[in-house]
């Protein structure tokens, strides 16, 4: 049976990652995988979440199903955390919600539930965009169109050629917008832009889609929610897909939320329903540990105090890092100003270097990242930060 299948191409994150593992260069540098790293390059266990664990142990007495929309505490934790505390959607009960299996969870939910609505539904997705998001939305049935977002030349977002691509839109369409530390660029939008977004919502009708993967990662937890707030706030409808992998370091537990802003309360509790049973048709139940420790900490004022110190220092740390890579490229003798790094934001950073360049880096020293050019900033380090420079220096 399986022969008729046809070889598929590696995936092409996973595969650098296999490439990096057999590279036997003791110099080698992976700025791929999008995880945290500190500067000895591990993924440490945040402190907020490991005194959460120790308090999990001790409160936890059974293994059973939790219940289908997730643990309650998490769910509403993380919704006042995406929408505020007097968010006017919560306080008028409505928005609907699941604890996901991570934010690519969170993504195929929503997606199949926008499946629902209707035949023919077009997301619009930004060029470019996280790779995973046209297999995610596109798996579920759903048409991709795309519209302008970065430009290398320049350095920064297209914003003329986004809005009017977006003009193009119809009432029904849904438009996929990055919350913040845009994946793959780092380039995101300012909340003047976040206000033109809306002004054109109200006019064309379009759905926003949000997919918020990093919160506090790029200027800080309140800041970072500025554009998913102002269109929660003045639209009927929005729908958004939040991830704990990265601010809560909680990668392996696959913790995240999809969410549904509905116009009225009424419809909250029809979309209530559905989104569950959408969860209910893929994976039945969702994992618990990852929420309920989740739940623990933004439960816990000293908990939340900590994990919010936390986030910040990493926030602090990788832009640090990008501060330090641009003047040790300029200190080697970089033919082209890398200061719009400065500019960009949280993990992920385009170097705006060419798919040639970046495979000669690779080959020549032992340098991985993706073709596109996107570097994980958290990747650098005081220890590589100097072969780095020098690496991408000989190249250009």
């Amino acid at each position: 049976m399986f022969e008729v299948l046809p070889q598929l191409a590696p995936d092409p994150i996973l595969g650098l990652s296999a490439a990096y593992r057999e590279d036997t260069n003791s110099a080698k540098i992976d700025l791929g995988v999008g995880v945290y790293k500190d500067e000895q390059g591990n993924t440490p266990i945040m402190t907020s979440v490991a005194k959460a664990q120790q308090i999990l142990l001790e409160r936890e007495t059974t293994k059973t199903y939790i219940t289908p929309q997730g643990h309650q505490g998490y769910i509403d934790g993380m919704l006042e955390l995406l929408l505020g505390k007097n968010s006017k959607v919560l306080m008028a009960d409505r928005v609907a919600a699941v604890q996901a299996p991570g934010g690519c969870g969170a993504l195929r939910i929503l997606s199949e539930l926008l499946a629902r609505c209707g035949d023919n539904m077009k997301v619009w997705v930004s060029d470019p965009t996280w790779a995973n998001h046209i297999p995610l939305i596109g798996s579920a049935g759903l048409t991709i169109e795309t519209y302008p977002y970065f430009d290398k030349k320049s350095e920064g977002i297209n914003f003329d050629a986004m809005m009017d691509t977006l003009k193009q839109t119809g009432k029904g369409d849904i438009v996929l917008l990055h919350g913040c530390c845009h994946n793959p660029t780092g380039a995101d939008l300012t909340n003047a832009q976040w206000d033109e977004v809306l002004k054109l919502a109200q006019e064309k009708g379009f759905l926003p889609f949000i997919d918020v993967a990093y919160l506090g990662f790029g200027d800080g937890l309140e800041e970072d929610a500025y554009g998913i707030r102002l269109l929660a706030e003045n639209l009927p409808e929005v729908i958004i897909a939040a991830s704990c992998s990265k601010n809560f370091g909680l990668y392996r537990e696959r913790t995240g939320l999809a969410a549904i802003i509905t116009e009225t309360s009424a419809t909250k509790k029809i979309a209530q329903g559905q989104i569950q049973s959408v969860a209910r048709g893929i994976y039945s139940m969702p994992p618990s540990w990852g929420g309920a420790l989740v739940d623990i900490i933004l439960a816990d004022n000293s908990l939340k105090t900590e994990w919010m110190s936390e986030v910040n220092e990493m926030r602090n740390r990788m832009q640090s890092l990008r501060t330090m890579l641009v003047e040790k490229l300029a200190e080697n003798g970089a033919n082209r100003d890398f200061s719009f790094l400065n500019t960009q934001k949280g993990m992920f950073s385009f170097l705006c270097i060419s798919p040639e360049q970046v495979r000669e880096v690779r080959s020549k020293h032992s340098v991985y990242f993706v073709d596109s050019s996107r570097v994980n900033i958290a990747g650098i380090n005081q220890q590589n930060v100097d072969a780095l420079a020098k690496a991408l220096v000989s190249v250009l």
